[in-house]
């Protein structure tokens, strides 16, 4: 197993590639702490799936936004499992393309919040616990966008540009014990997109893809266990674009 008794913290893991990751990285033999704020009863889902299947889980609310949430977090995960071995920054939201001048000033601080804001917070209160067990590894979830920007598309677009940005400042200096790295994911079909205003637009941008598929959230996932194992020692401060070609 590629994660044999690794400790794996996964903010927005109730769904989506979050989730996808929770079941790969026990399947994997990490212990999982599945993280959720808004879509609580998908967390405890996710957890209860990975006991089901054989695995270890347990399952803490934290809005990772707060800087108290993400400390009780920090102190559950070692209260549970007693180290703190991956930390996959996931958590995240999406905006709905709007012009500059009618983007919502609330919306927009909600956005680098929930997007940037915590992975600071994140990391900050789990490098210590990481530094005690000799190191640790770091995942954000970052967006083509940040590589290539859509019309209307602003406050995600450039939240995501600084997780790029905030992934590489992080891996100069939490090297060499602690390696970060981040995922940019093309277009990615999820329950809560399809469910969404934005499906229509997300159709006419996969037919724009080269590989003319959506990625799902297992695309993702596996691209998260290869930087959260072992096979990816001499990689730090890169973004992996998983993207179907959109990149090109």
């Amino acid at each position: 197993m590629r994660l044999a008794n690794k400790v794996a913290i996964i903010t927005g893991s109730s769904s989506g590639i979050g989730r996808a990751a929770a079941y790969l990285f026990a399947k994997e033999g990490a212990k999982i702490v599945v993280v959720a704020n808004i879509n609580e009863n998908g967390g405890k889902e996710t957890a209860s799936n990975i006991t089901k299947a054989g695995g270890t889980s347990v399952f803490i609310h934290a809005d990772v936004t707060k800087a108290a949430d993400v400390q009780i977090l920090v102190k559950s995960a070692i209260a549970n499992f007693g180290k703190i071995d991956i930390l996959f920054n996931n958590a995240g939201i999406g905006f709905q393309r709007t012009p500059v001048e009618n983007i919502d000033e609330a919306r927009w601080d909600q956005i680098y919040a929930t997007n940037v804001k915590s992975i600071f917070l994140c990391t900050k209160y789990v490098v210590p616990e990481m530094r005690k067990n000799g190191g640790g590894v770091i995942i954000n979830t970052g967006s083509m966008s940040a590589i290539r920007p859509r019309m209307q598309d602003t406050p995600y677009g450039s939240a995501k540009s600084a997780v790029n940005l905030l992934t590489k400042s992080l891996a100069l200096e939490l090297a060499p014990t602690i390696r970060v790295n981040c995922i940019n994911p093309g277009p990615i079909l999820t329950d809560m997109l399809q469910k969404g205003p934005g499906i229509k637009q997300f159709e006419r941008d996969i037919a724009e893809l080269p590989l003319k598929r959506a990625g799902t959230p297992d695309d993702i996932a596996f691209a998260a266990l290869y930087l959260a194992s072992d096979e990816s020692a001499f990689v730090t401060g890169t973004t992996i674009n998983v993207d179907g070609g959109r990149g090109i």
